[in-house]
């Protein structure tokens, strides 16, 4: 199976594309921010994206008129000009905004460079703003339909007059595979979420801050959809995050230590879908994010014993465990092995992941703040720092249209 996995139509026909070193080095995140992560906001998306920007402006030491680029999803709940018009942004040269939900993670990151590398803005800010738990959830059925048919997925026209309406639902029936062609357990992949839960202890944003849970609670949690247990499943959460990205050359004169972008990737293969890729030869595997991490390996010049610690995108644990094989930190299908006992993804250990708490324990910003946490690990500042952090990557959300960065010291 593993063969016809790798050969099959897509990974042996994976060819580079041309020189892609327009952003390498050349552009880095200087400026971070976010509200507080909570269950219930009291407050509207707006207020929360100018909060959120305001301190990243801060933190970076700069003007909001030094702003003048924006990107965004395109399944935001408030509109651009809104945004600019509230925080009195001068001009705005540059913007543009990036589909597919989770998957434009590192998308938005990825634009923004092109476009400062480009001479066509000074400043961009990226921004994600959200009131999933006390507002219209992302992945709700009842509030569902009307909120993803912005993302232009008429495929789902097949699944959702039957019930079949939410990503964990949607997941469940590729985890259920990967684990069946394995020999995957349901105790290796409570290791994942127990993990994370430990991260968040150390951290006092984290939504689960002070809530910590051991193995045999995961085991004993009830099942959401199977495989899915609870604490499998990401913490809807209301909050937002910013992050402002410019030249290596302008970022030297901020104040904070930059995060270079070494590599940005984006992927969206043969027969890809939102979350349903059942059309696929093998349906076990994350082929999207294999694509995405062997593009940035190749620009970044590095492979995974490289990394330093990584922010895999998880609005479940299968999606951030999956990840470990398709980059490479483990062999295809050793992922439940290589997590099982938590050492290897723990600081100290081979690879460690969401340190902040990652979606499961800190907080679901569509991966927003998995690239704050990673500059974080390359400024030294994470509650749970990595020593001598060189290389930090995040990636964006899997079974989807996806991405990653990798981000170096400078």
């Amino acid at each position: 199976m593993l063969d016809e996995y790798v050969s099959r139509k897509y990974r042996d026909d994976w060819r580079p594309p041309v020189d892609a070193n327009l952003i390498k080095n050349k552009v880095a995140i200087v400026g971070i921010g976010q509200t507080k992560f909570t269950r219930d906001s009291q407050r509207d998306e707006l207020e929360m994206a100018v909060e959120s920007i305001k301190a990243a402006v801060d933190d970076a030491g700069l003007k909001m008129e030094d702003i003048d680029g924006m990107e965004m999803f395109t399944i935001d709940r408030l509109a651009m000009p809104m945004v600019i018009s509230t925080l009195g942004m001068k001009n705005i040269r540059f913007t543009s905004e990036v589909s597919f939900g989770g998957g434009a993670a590192c998308a938005v990151t990825m634009h923004a460079a092109a476009a400062v590398a480009t001479g066509a803005t000074n400043y961009v800010v990226c921004f994600r703003s959200l009131n999933e738990a006390s507002g219209q959830r992302y992945g709700r059925g009842d509030s569902y339909a009307d909120y993803m048919l912005k993302a232009v997925t008429p495929h789902y026209g097949y699944h959702w007059p039957f019930g079949f309406v939410t990503p964990l639902a949607w997941a469940g029936v590729w985890g259920k595979r990967w684990m069946h062609e394995f020999g995957i357990t349901r105790e290796q992949i409570g290791w994942w979420p127990v993990v994370l839960r430990e991260n968040a202890q150390n951290n006092p944003n984290a939504i689960y801050h002070g809530r910590p849970i051991t193995h045999q609670d995961y085991m004993e949690s009830p099942m959401i959809v199977d495989p899915l247990k609870l604490h499998d499943c990401c913490v809807d959460t209301d909050g937002a995050c910013a992050y402002i990205v410019t030249t290596v050359e302008r970022a030297r004169d901020l104040q904070q230590t930059p995060a270079v972008i070494l590599a940005a990737a984006q992927s969206c293969p043969m027969e890809q879908e939102i979350q349903t890729i059942y059309s696929r030869p093998v349906i076990s595997g994350l082929v999207e994010t294999w694509y995405a991490g062997q593009e940035l390996y190749r620009i970044a010049e590095v492979g995974p014993d490289d990394i330093d610690v990584a922010q895999l995108y998880d609005p479940y644990s299968i999606g951030g465990i999956i990840q470990l094989e398709e980059l490479g930190f483990c062999e295809r299908g050793e992922s439940g092995r290589f997590i099982e006992g938590g050492d290897n993804i723990r600081v100290g250990g081979k690879i460690p992941v969401n340190t902040s708490g990652g979606l499961l324990s800190e907080a679901y910003i569509h991966g927003f703040n998995l690239v704050i946490e990673g500059v974080r690990q390359i400024r030294g500042t994470s509650t749970n720092q990595v020593d001598n952090v060189e290389l930090s990557m995040v990636t964006a959300g899997p079974g989807v249209p996806s991405s990653g960065i990798i981000l170096r010291k400078d």
